[in-house]
Parts: structure tokens; sequence; C-alpha cells
């Protein structure tokens, strides 16, 4: 974790979380960031390459983070790629295998990032991965158990990623508690005994790498404010009991592995700016005094942080 922390600042990256694209009435491109060091926020002065919401993001620590899909006016298939150096972004040549939105995203930083799920025009099982040497594209030959749209992903670094909850396709849809879990040593997937407290969709995910990751807020048929968390060393679950500031439907997640993860915007009927942070050390929430720029839902969150 030290390593990648030195590595940001010797290339003149300063360690932060980036919230960006969403929706108030319309999409927006904004990209938030907030340093890590004393959480305050700045917006970036270049945005997202549209303005665009139900994206999703994941990173490679240390060097760049990447948000991906969504809605611009029709399904997008575009992933953005931000320099963490000097918060630049390039549009990668190659985007997703398919254009979507409502997806999710997670990452083994150093390695691969991957995009999950999300909604085509019929429910999506897809996950393509993103080679972090080159930004080459190769898609799973194993996806998710089921088509699901509006699931989270988070990981851990190093071992295995996870998506979970979302909405399946039963005819008239149905939420899920489902939790599939991506083996990063081979891409193998199995699913979870224990999934979410409930089933559940537009919640969003965060991850302490080696320790535990967080699924939090959503909506079961009415906004939820809960944060469940999985163990890494057994995916056991337990589900905090302080969760989120208030009840919201699709906020976005994000963390500095180590020391605090953070659930950032939403709906609660109106759209939120809130920025909960949650101590990894005893998982006690606090909310930041300076939230996001706008209140925005249906947004993507991504981290240069430690791993």
């Amino acid at each position: 974790m030290v390593s990648t922390w030195l590595n940001s600042l010797v290339s003149g990256a300063v360690p932060g979380g980036y919230f960006g694209g969403g929706f108030r009435g319309a999409q927006v491109d904004t990209v938030d960031k907030f340093d890590f060091s004393d959480d305050s926020r700045s917006t970036l002065g270049t945005g997202l390459s549209a303005a665009t919401n139900g994206n999703a993001g994941m990173a490679n620590s240390g060097t760049a983070g990447y948000f991906g899909g969504g809605y611009d006016g029709s399904y997008a298939s575009t992933v953005d790629k931000f320099a963490f150096s000097d918060d630049s972004r390039t549009t990668l040549g190659t985007g997703l295998s398919a254009a979507r939105y409502y997806l999710a995203a997670m990452a083994n930083s150093g390695t691969a990032g991957y995009f999950g799920g999300g909604f085509t025009g019929s429910y999506a099982d897809t996950v393509d991965k993103f080679d972090f040497s080159d930004d080459s594209r190769s898609t799973l030959g194993t996806g998710l158990s089921d088509g699901t749209n509006l699931l989270a992903g988070m990981a851990n670094s190093g071992t295995a990623g996870y998506f979970g909850g979302g909405q399946v396709d039963t005819g008239a849809g149905s939420y899920v508690d489902t939790v599939d879990k991506f083996a990063f040593s081979d891409d193998s997937r199995t699913t979870l005994g224990t999934g979410l407290s409930s089933s559940i969709r537009g919640l969003a995910g965060m991850a302490n790498s080696g320790t535990a990751g967080y699924f939090g807020g959503g909506t079961t048929g009415s906004y939820v404010d809960t944060v469940d968390k999985f163990a890494f060393s057994d995916d056991s679950r337990t589900t905090l009991g302080t969760g989120l500031s208030s009840a919201r439907y699709y906020p976005a997640g994000m963390a500095n592995s180590g020391t605090a993860g953070y659930f950032g915007g939403g709906t609660t009927g109106s759209y939120v700016s809130t920025v909960d942070k949650f101590a990894f050390s005893d998982d006690s929430r606090s909310t930041l005094g300076t939230g996001l720029s706008t209140g925005v839902s249906e947004l993507a969150a991504m981290a240069n942080g430690s791993i």
C-alpha cells in the first residue's frame, strides 16, 4: 500500500478519489476529485468526454482511472481514461464490447479492470476485461451468473473481484441479492453462498483491499441506508450498525484502502451531494463538510489511493 502511495507522489499525482458523471434532470460530465490528505474537493477542468449517467468507474491505482459505458443520449460504449499524474483525459480507441448503461466495474490494480453487466436493450451478463499494460480489451468466457443491470462492483486487488445486487429480467424484472466472485488468478466465477442482506438494485460498492468490501445504499422497493460488509478472509457478510447518513438510491463508492471508504451522491427523492466516509479502523461514519459540487444520482466513482 505504501509503495503505491509513494509512486503516486513521485509521478506528481495527488492521491484521491473521483466521482464522475450522473443525472440531475439531465446528464452531467462533471468529475469531482477529493484529496485523501484532507478530503478537500476540486472539480476537474476536463470532465467526461460526454455528459453521461449510469456509467461505471474503476482504477489502476498510481497510474490511471477509467469511466466506462452509461447513457449520453444513447447507450454508450465509451471508456474515458484519466491519467493520475495530471488528471488529463483520453478516450480509449477500444471501448466496451457493447454499448450499455447501468453497469458496474471493479479492478485488480496493476493488472486489469473489469466492466460487468448493464443494459443494452436487454439485460447483459457480459464482463469486459481491460489489460492495464496496453488497455486492450477481452471479454470473459464466463460472464455474470445472470444478465443484470443496476448492480455494483468492488475488489480485493490481487485476489478477486465481486459484482453484487442489481436487477435481472424475469419479465417484469426482479431485484437480486446475488454476489458473483471472480478469481483474478484465472477469471473463474463462483457465486457466494451468502448474498446481500436483501435483494437490491442501484447500490454502490467499495473495498479495503486485503480486508473487506462494502455494498451500500440502493432500493429494495424503498430507498435504504444499509451497508453490507464482506470479510475477504472467508466472504462472510455482516451489516454495519451505522449505515449511510440517509437512505438513498444510486450513490457511487470509492476507497483509499487501508484508511477509509466513501459513498457519494444518489437520490433520496431529491438529488444528493452528500459524501459519507467510513473509517476502516472501526467502520465509523462521518459526513464530509464539503460534498459533491452538485447533487447528482446515477454517477460513478474510482480512486487513486493505496491498494
